[in-house]
């Protein structure tokens, strides 16, 4: 078994199915930094599907996006906590 066929067959559908769970999780999260910490983790799942896609087709062009992916979701992240800390400042 190659690794192409192994990222298309055993990896892909993993994250596939961990990704809808995140989905799920998105809806029914009971707070928003609940949803926040999920919709890093899709967009992570979201990273690594396009670097199988890439591995799997051969194609090492696709990894640039899913590295800027993966960097715009961190700081998106990274921007939220400093707003719920400074947010939480100003209720106190």
């Amino acid at each position: 078994m190659t690794l192409q066929v192994f990222a298309l067959y055993g990896i892909l559908p993993l994250l596939m199915v961990a990704f809808l769970v995140g989905c799920v999780r998105m809806v029914l999260g009971p707070t928003l930094p609940d949803r926040v910490v999920v919709l890093e983790l899709l967009a992570s799942l979201t990273a690594g599907i396009i670097c199988v896609y890439a591995i799997a087709r051969g194609q090492a062009g696709f990894l640039d996006v899913a590295i800027v992916l993966a960097l715009i979701s961190f700081l998106g992240t990274i921007a939220f906590a400093f707003y719920v800390e400074n947010h939480g400042r100003d209720n106190r």
